[in-house]
């Protein structure tokens, strides 16, 4: 038991690291560069609330060959920002030069946009089960209407793929209406 204990802090490193890189859209793990670009990933992405399935479907369209100014590079992410109002330029500089640290090991590592677009969005799903579709599908279902459950369920078998005309219902964030509503944004002991 000893022996698993002590090889598990190494493999759950190792595996977090290349789930990151995959996450990333890098052909592998460079603890040399990649280290310090996930860390401060992770410091970015708390500065202001953030949907993390948007945000990495988002990245996955930055295209390293652009030269991009700042404003441009916040504004491939932004759409992830619950409250992008609440960026300040301290912010908006410290995301958009961890943008910049990241297409540079991209641009180094020699990864092509749409092999990267494609390995990203493989990992990244499109569309996850968040609480406010589950309620609304639960809210219908118990007025006899399942059509909701049903679509969600077929929308959920392929959360990968792009399905032309379900973003607008399926891949948004949470709306403002389910921040505080029990079932979408808090669960009950009974959930």
């Amino acid at each position: 038991m000893q022996e698993a204990l002590d090889v598990y802090p190494k493999l759950y490193e190792q595996k977090y690291r290349e789930m990151m890189a995959q996450k990333l859209g890098l052909n592998a793990f460079d603890s040399t560069t990649d280290v310090e670009i996930i860390e401060e990933l992770h410091e970015v992405l708390q500065l202001v609330e953030v949907d993390m399935t948007i945000f990495f479907r988002h990245l996955a369209k930055v295209d390293v060959s652009i030269e991009y100014s700042d404003e441009e590079l916040i504004s491939l992410i932004s759409g992830s920002y619950y409250q992008p109002g609440e960026l300040s330029d301290d912010h908006l500089t410290r995301t958009a030069n961890w943008m910049r640290a990241y297409l540079r090991r991209l641009s180094v590592a020699g990864v092509e946009f749409s092999d990267r677009q494609k390995k990203m969005n493989a990992v990244n799903p499109k569309y996850v089960m968040r609480n406010n579709l589950n309620q609304l599908a639960i809210d219908k279902a118990e007025e006899g209407d399942y059509v909701g459950v049903n679509e969600l369920l077929e929308v959920m078998r392929r959360p990968y793929e792009e399905q032309p005309g379900r973003e607008t219902e399926y891949a948004q964030k949470r709306p403002k209406w389910a921040r505080h509503r029990a079932g979408c944004s808090m669960l009950s002991c009974s959930s």
